[in-house]
């Protein structure tokens, strides 16, 4: 039974679960932390992403050309910020959000 999801119901559940999965770090993290690396890797188009959750850095590569990649490696002041603003609205990233929130199995999160 396929049923319409609004967007904005979408957005507000991948949000609650990036606030759920950064606020409790012991559960399940390394499920968590493919989570976070994919969506920063959706929203950049890099690749290699990786997370230091103690040092709160980020490290990957990111395109700067015709399968040209460049690595960049930063500080997040607050990665569950930083995290929440790689979210978009387009059609292709909100099926991408879909999809985990399926992963995780999340009717409501939170």
């Amino acid at each position: 039974m396929n049923t319409f999801t609004p967007p904005s119901h979408i957005i507000d559940e991948v949000k609650n679960l990036i606030t759920y999965s950064i606020s409790n770090p012991d559960i399940e993290m390394t499920n968590f932390n493919t989570m976070h690396r994919a969506i920063i890797k959706k929203y950049f188009e890099a690749k290699n992403v990786k997370i230091n959750y103690t040092e709160e850095t980020v490290e990957m590569q990111i395109p700067v050309g015709k399968r040209q990649y460049t690595n960049i490696t930063f500080e997040c002041q607050n990665l569950q910020r930083f995290l929440k603003s790689c979210i978009r609205k387009d059609q292709k990233s909100l099926e991408f959000y879909q999809s985990l929130l399926t992963h995780y199995n999340v009717t409501h999160a939170a």
